[in-house]
């Protein structure tokens, strides 16, 4: 338990940094999507999701609570179409919120599912956990409009704009999965060693942690812009 506490802990403070700066949008994605095509959206989109470490640790929280193959791909595929509806339509419909808030929100999710993870809802609050399924449509509702915010900061014009909005939303849905292939495996695999059940408890530790850093590094943001 030591020995993957440190190792633990020393990858968090190495990608705290990271974690704190998910979802920059830049000046050369700004180029790439002014210069390329449909590809271009479906190019970042996919970026965009692979360095989205809040989505990612999000993502990581609920696959430690599954134990088979089929509730994965079930409640992954809860989560797409949750942040599908919110990522397309507020995009589509033009409706914003503060970037920073969201994230805050988001944080949130990250720290919930590690505090699930831990039992924290029967040992501390002294009762049951909401359905996984309903909670995990709405942090989906909820990540995809911090997708939407994303996208709603670039500079995308009217033409084909329903059309660039989709390819970007495929773009995250193949970012995600490929993101989620080296989680799962790496989870489904450590669950055969002894380690199995230090490392879960201190996993999901760290993602209340990293939940709370973040949090706190949103509204901080968040207060000095307004």
């Amino acid at each position: 338990m030591k020995v993957i506490s440190r190792v633990l802990i020393s990858g968090l403070f190495f990608i705290l940094p990271v974690l704190v700066f998910a979802h920059g949008v830049s000046d050369a994605d700004q180029q790439i999507l002014s210069n390329g095509g449909l590809g271009a959206y479906i190019y970042v989109g996919a970026k965009h999701m692979l360095t989205g470490y809040d989505h990612l640790l999000f993502l990581a929280g609920v696959i430690f609570y599954l134990s088979g193959f089929k509730d994965i791909v079930k409640f992954i595929t809860v989560f797409t179409i949750g942040h599908s509806i919110t990522l397309t339509g507020a995009s589509y419909a033009g409706i914003k919120a503060d970037e920073h808030l969201i994230d805050a929100v988001i944080a949130l999710s990250v720290l919930y599912k590690g505090f699930e993870n831990l039992d924290g809802f029967k040992k501390i609050l002294g009762t049951r956990s909401p359905n996984l399924l309903l909670m995990v449509f709405i942090f989906g509702l909820i990540h995809g409009f911090g997708l939407a915010t994303r996208l709603q900061s670039f500079d995308i014009g009217t033409d084909q704009f329903l059309p660039k909005i989709i390819c970007f939303n495929i773009g995250v849905e193949l970012g995600q999965v490929l993101a989620l292939i080296p989680i799962v495996f790496i989870i489904s695999k450590w669950k055969s060693f002894k380690s199995y059940d230090s490392f879960y408890k201190a996993a999901n530790f760290y993602l209340v942690i990293a939940g709370i850093g973040l949090f706190i590094f949103q509204i901080y943001n968040y207060f000095q812009v307004h």
